[in-house]
């Protein structure tokens, strides 16, 4: 069952689900397709930002160490991996 990435165990690797590619403006998606993030690459939530649960987030998209913004996090979903 897919959550959202923000939502993954930290250090735990997961795939993504999905991107509900509606809830991001146009330079957001593209800045993720540029990134290479779509169904399928393996991701890893690194780090969250302690201010109120509204703060960025560090993860592994890949090999590349990316940070973004809680709202884009959350239109994507992840899967674990075992």
């Amino acid at each position: 069952m897919p959550i959202p990435l923000a939502s993954l165990p930290r250090h735990k690797p997961g795939a993504v689900a999905t991107v509900d590619w509606s809830k991001l403006s146009e330079p957001e998606g593209r800045r993720l397709r540029e990134l290479g993030l779509d169904e399928g690459v393996e991701v890893e939530l690194l780090h969250k930002s302690g201010l109120l649960g509204g703060g960025p987030i560090a993860c592994r998209i890949g090999r590349m160490t990316v940070a973004l913004r809680r709202h884009v996090a959350s239109a994507i979903q992840v899967s674990l991996r075992s």
